[in-house]
């Protein structure tokens, strides 16, 4: 597959500062109410979670939510166009149990767009424990490990996180702005913000579509349309040199990369949240970068997350180089893994 040369991404004039620890303010979480609680438990039982075709068309006609249509609209705005970040609390999974809350998560991600497949199997619910693998691997991906994910984005416009069950220790989640890096990279590293805007090898981790080679190229940022847009997963970008014909880093992307990590690390660009059971996380990937610590699961109750991703019709353009990990740039239809 023909990649998008380097340095073909133009880079910004001006970028929005985005949110810090300090700036981010508490308006991006909320407790859901009773009738909400009714109207989600009714929509989860009408989800058949084993049915993947009908989850596939879901957000065609999801179950009706009338008393969070006000807030699901907020919701998809602050996503796509705010701060890209939201925690919704107090889904009675213990009450509910853990089918109708999946098709809770289901339906209300319906809502915000189509969900995508998540891995080569073509999953459109994501399971996210502790397999007992290691990331040393190259086939396992890290939401498959105990071990600390360090801070990525996913291969879909949002991503929406369901903690059915939580780690006796660890296992917080951090979110740091895409913007705010950059622009601290930009302080902090002048000389290297540039090598940011270049493609770079990513190991697709064996989930290869037909026809296409075992990694993709990409930039870290790319500025498309008057948007900041990010695409980052370090562990991935290094393991693509097992590939004998995977374009090789420079000493200066290197730094870059390194510089990137750096900045993201500071908690003074975090914001930081221990998902209690029943909380619900959505984020977005071309504006948030997500992390999670590692964790030591209670063997009685190991950690368990239910995963959504899904491509938001409303969402921003894309630069056509996406389109090598998308399949598409176009809202509502691209993101996720493609599958024969």
């Amino acid at each position: 597959m023909t990649s998008i040369p380097p340095f073909a991404i133009p880079r910004p004039e001006q970028v929005d500062p985005g949110w810090t620890a300090a700036t981010i303010g508490t308006g991006w979480q909320w407790q859901l109410n009773a009738r909400q609680i009714e109207e989600l438990s009714l929509a989860g039982a009408s989800v058949n979670i084993n049915d993947a075709a009908a989850i596939a068309t879901l957000h065609e006609h999801p179950p009706p939510l009338p008393s969070l249509a006000d807030q699901i609209r907020e919701l998809r705005v602050n996503l796509v166009d705010g701060r890209g970040l939201e925690l919704i609390r107090g889904l009675p999974v213990a009450e509910i149990g853990n089918d109708v809350a999946t098709g809770a998560m289901l339906a209300l991600s319906a809502h915000l767009g189509a969900l995508r497949r998540q891995n080569a199997a073509g999953d459109l619910i994501g399971h996210v424990r502790n397999t007992g693998a290691r990331s040393d691997d190259p086939a396992v991906r890290l939401y498959q490990t105990a071990e600390r994910q360090t801070f990525h984005t996913d291969s879909t416009d949002v991503v929406g996180l369901l903690a059915l069950a939580v780690a006796s220790e660890g296992g917080d989640s951090l979110v740091v702005s895409a913007q705010a890096a950059y622009h601290a990279v930009a302080s902090q590293h002048r000389e290297l913000v540039d090598e940011l805007f270049a493609t770079v090898a990513t190991d697709r981790r064996g989930e290869v579509p037909p026809g296409a080679d075992p990694w993709f190229s990409i930039p870290v940022f790319t500025w498309w349309q008057d948007a900041l847009t990010v695409m980052y997963q370090r562990q991935y970008i290094d393991s693509a040199s097992r590939f004998e014909g995977a374009p090789a880093r420079s000493a200066a992307q290197v730094a870059a990369l390194d510089a990137f990590d750096d900045v993201c690390n500071d908690p003074a660009l975090q914001a930081r949240m221990t998902l209690k059971v029943g909380d619900m996380q959505f984020v977005h990937n071309h504006s948030v970068l997500h992390d999670r610590t590692g964790f030591v699961d209670d063997p009685e109750r190991p950690r368990h997350l239910i995963r959504t991703w899904m491509s938001v019709p409303e969402d921003r353009p894309l630069h056509p180089v996406f389109a090598e990990r998308f399949a598409s740039v176009t809202p509502g239809e691209r993101g996720g893994v493609a599958v024969a």
